[in-house]
């Protein structure tokens, strides 16, 4: 069965949800699939799970899987040994999302205040001009546009990218205030040192409230609540990439067949592929 296994989700069909556990040693391949459930409960992926010869269960060390609650209270009981691993691209996506909900905000406001203007517009009698920037941007289309802008490192901007975030951060400070943030966050996974991590993470959790970064409270409040599963990816670095590797896998699959006719068979087609 092997020590390292990954847990996660996947939709086969109709927004049905099934719990797929695989192992790492598989990569992707024969002796990947470990067990496929039915549903997300925690109950029915402990019945599943607790079929499988006790000795095996107790030689897991890692367990990666996402922050769902569900999942983890299953991993702790089925896999008692095992160290609990909160997914890195989770962690970090969560404070992507905060950073882009406030790009989302900003630019509703920039569409409020075009549209005002339109109405002025109008009842002067005269036609709208909307703002142009020096790049022939609009201001909510510098707000729109600059999406990936923000999903990126400073150093792996193009040069249009550099002109149109050097617009933006002058438009919006508190839009770079919270860019930097997020970077210095997505910083502390390139530590090497669990303790060094811990304490970035603490000093990150810390500045978010000092400085009442509010668009990153329920990030701060999330990483502190799971902080040690976060901290153990810093043990042996593992993440839930190979799970989710393996749903693209099941996804292209489904694609391939023009979707899911019968479950059942679909899932014993799975188990001689994989398992």
């Amino acid at each position: 069965m092997g020590t390292h296994l990954s847990i996660d989700e996947v939709s086969l069909s109709q927004g049905e949800l099934y719990t797929f556990i695989t192992n790492k040693n598989g990569r992707g391949k024969k002796g990947s699939l470990i067990a496929s459930v039915k549903g997300t409960l925690s109950q029915d992926i402990i019945g599943v799970l607790l079929k499988i010869n006790e000795n095996k269960r107790l030689a897991v060390k890692e367990v990666t899987l996402d922050m769902a609650k569900n999942m983890e209270a299953a991993v702790k009981i089925v896999f008692a040994k095992a160290n609990l691993v909160t997914d890195r691209f989770h962690v970090v996506r969560l404070a992507m999302e905060a950073l882009q909900h406030l790009r989302v905000k900003l630019r509703w406001q920039e569409l409020d205040t075009e549209n005002k203007a339109i109405d002025e517009a109008r009842k002067a009698g005269r036609k709208y001009e909307p703002e142009a920037l020096s790049n022939g941007d609009t201001p909510k289309q510098l707000l729109a546009r600059s999406r990936y802008i923000l999903a990126k490192k400073s150093n792996e901007w193009t040069e249009n990218q550099h002109q149109r975030a050097t617009l933006l951060f002058a438009r919006h400070p508190e839009l770079q205030k919270a860019y930097e943030h997020t970077l210095h966050f997505r910083n502390v996974y390139e530590q090497k040192n669990l303790n060094s991590a811990k304490t970035m993470f603490n000093e990150w959790i810390t500045k978010t409230h000092t400085a009442e970064m509010k668009t990153f409270y329920t990030v701060a409040n999330t990483v502190k609540n799971n902080l040690d599963n976060i901290l153990n990816f810093f043990i042996n670095r593992n993440a839930n990439a190979n799970a989710e590797s393996f749903n693209s896998k099941i996804k292209l699959f489904r694609a391939n067949l023009r979707g899911v006719a019968e479950t059942k068979f679909f899932l014993f087609r799975l188990y001689k592929l994989f398992a």
